[in-house]
């Protein structure tokens, strides 16, 4: 399984906003630029973040994003899930719920390989917490002695 742009740079985005401290908001434009992500596209991405309650907007001269959780409760996989859609590794009427669609679903024994997988993809980013990656990115700082600037960058 291959997580797009979308998944990857929308993560980047929502550790970024972890990583400036505080609650105060944090524009679009900085974002955009400590991360190399098109304004454009990451208007995109911080949309489907608020619809899901991951972030909230600011309005204002000092207006941005922030974060709408505090930093332990929100996983990866609520950040993923919320730009990628369901993470599963196949279109399965065993994961999609919507019967009728397979043929073979009675038969079908490789639905248990992609269940397996789904679950095991489930569990590894639903256990990784945004305040974990604050700390390995604070951890990377320190060891490099990357300035404030650059702190937001130690992703990939």
């Amino acid at each position: 399984m291959k997580l797009s742009t979308t998944g990857r740079y929308g993560l980047r985005a929502v550790l970024d906003i972890a990583l400036q401290d505080g609650n105060e908001a944090v524009a679009l434009s900085q974002i955009a630029e400590r991360q190399g992500i098109s304004l454009n596209y990451l208007e995109q991405l911080i949309a489907r973040l608020k619809k899901s309650g991951i972030v909230s907007s600011v309005r204002g001269a000092q207006g941005g994003y922030k974060l709408a959780l505090p930093v332990e409760s929100i996983s990866v996989g609520d950040i993923l899930r919320a730009l990628e859609g369901d993470l599963n590794p196949v279109d399965c009427p065993e994961f999609t719920g919507v019967s009728g669609n397979c043929n073979n679903a009675d038969l079908c024994v490789t639905k248990y390989v992609w269940k397996r997988i789904s679950d095991s993809i489930n569990s590894a980013v639903d256990g990784i917490m945004l305040s974990e990656l604050v700390e390995e990115s604070r951890k990377v700082q320190v060891m490099t002695g990357a300035s404030d600037q650059n702190r937001s960058k130690q992703t990939c």
